[in-house]
């Protein structure tokens, strides 16, 4: 068997463009797909996709392994965020292609069933953008958070803090505490709630959030200080009582390790898209397993990689919660068929053979590629905030 063609496809989800990637074979009708979704960056990686994609043509895509290896390494320049989303999706497409052509679910070929079921958490509105990133209203947030607990969700995640100084005063940790507790009243108190700080914090400035929140219990406290900054984020870990998790903009294991030896986590969020893949981000799980860290894969992406996350988290011992975006554009459905359906707040697991999943190409062009320009803040002087 040999690879014959990569290519990757575009869909318009509003916020962020889905790169979807198939990987084509000679033997008919053989083919796998993955997703190599990147806000913003939309042609760069579907450029890697073609420039890493072809260093590969012509091989046996059951080697995976060693496809990975001469992907990653072969460029010379290794790694970046661009690469490594490129190469996570044809990573994911050949797991899909092996997996068809053994006739088998993803979860068998990676290791087999770790669970029987696999809990699920909700973002406010279902994951639609302006309920997640534009909506600070408390009402909003009592509103919402109820409605996901109406739709059998027992965790979701909240962004309790919006535009925030290196340091703020009083009245931007009292308009989080305000969000906290009515996410808190319509949540319920059986609910988890975790909140994103989205690395727009320092870590002094975490710290003081942490303080607030933490009467509210939330399940964890995410990426409170950007990527590259692992020694704020374990100074915001001893800090708090509240669990840390973080790893969603990192893209190799050797990135987790400085948090991971820090003891900076206690929850690890590798992307699959950016991260290396399904074989990186196994790498990457029994890493944290090492340290009694657990999984909770970063996820506001398209729908393959949430099947793909899906298969991970069956057979990833060490697997928490897997985040998902249910209702982030009204044709997810339209242009994706067999994703597992979430009821009650888990799934089971898919028997279809490979990812489960399969692409409507005809409803795909219906919503083509759009220029998505990125949320850009400022704080009150003119100077750039991180969103």
């Amino acid at each position: 068997m040999k690879i014959t063609a990569i290519r990757s496809f575009v869909v318009n989800a509003r916020l962020r463009n889905w790169i979807f990637v198939r990987v084509e074979t000679d033997q008919p009708g053989l083919y796998g797909l993955g997703e190599a979704t990147m806000e913003f960056q939309t042609r760069a990686v579907t450029g890697a996709v073609e420039d890493i994609g072809m260093l590969i043509l012509g091989e046996d895509p059951r080697n995976i392994e060693h496809l990975w290896q001469v992907m990653f390494r072969h460029p010379f320049f290794k790694g970046g965020i661009v690469t490594m989303s490129a190469l996570s999706g044809i990573d994911q497409a050949l797991h899909d292609l092996k997996a068809k052509d053994l006739g088998i679910p993803l979860w068998q070929l990676i290791g087999g069933l770790s669970r029987r079921r696999l809990r699920m958490y909700d973002h406010l509105g279902g994951g639609d953008s302006t309920a997640v990133y534009n909506s600070a209203a408390s009402g909003a947030f009592a509103e919402k958070a109820a409605r996901s607990r109406e739709d059998g969700f027992s965790a979701v995640k909240i962004l309790a803090v919006g535009k925030t100084a290196p340091l703020d005063g009083h009245a931007a940790l009292a308009e989080a505490e305000a969000l906290m507790a009515a996410a808190r009243e319509g949540a319920g108190e059986d609910m988890d709630i975790m909140v994103d700080l989205h690395g727009r914090t320092t870590a002094a400035m975490a710290i003081e959030y942490a303080k607030v929140l933490e009467p509210y219990r939330p399940f964890f406290l995410e990426e409170p200080c950007q990527p590259e900054n692992w020694q704020g984020t374990a100074r915001v870990a001893a800090s708090t009582s509240i669990p840390i998790a973080a790893g969603e903009r990192l893209v190799h294991r050797h990135e987790f390790l400085h948090l991971l030896q820090a003891g900076a986590i206690a929850v690890a969020q590798p992307d699959v898209c950016h991260a290396g893949g399904i074989t990186e981000t196994r790498r990457i799980a029994t890493l944290c397993d090492t340290f009694g860290v657990s999984m909770a894969p970063h996820n506001p992406l398209g729908p393959i990689a949430t099947m793909v996350n899906i298969h991970l988290g069956f057979a990833t011992p060490n697997f928490l919660i897997q985040e998902v975006m249910r209702s982030d554009v009204p044709w997810r459905d339209e242009i994706i068929s067999g994703v597992t359906p979430i009821v009650g707040g888990y799934v089971e697991p898919s028997q279809a053979p490979g990812i489960g999943v399969e692409i409507n190409f005809e409803a795909a062009e219906k919503h083509p590629f759009e220029e998505v320009r990125p949320i850009q803040w400022y704080h009150h002087d003119g100077s750039v905030a991180d969103w």
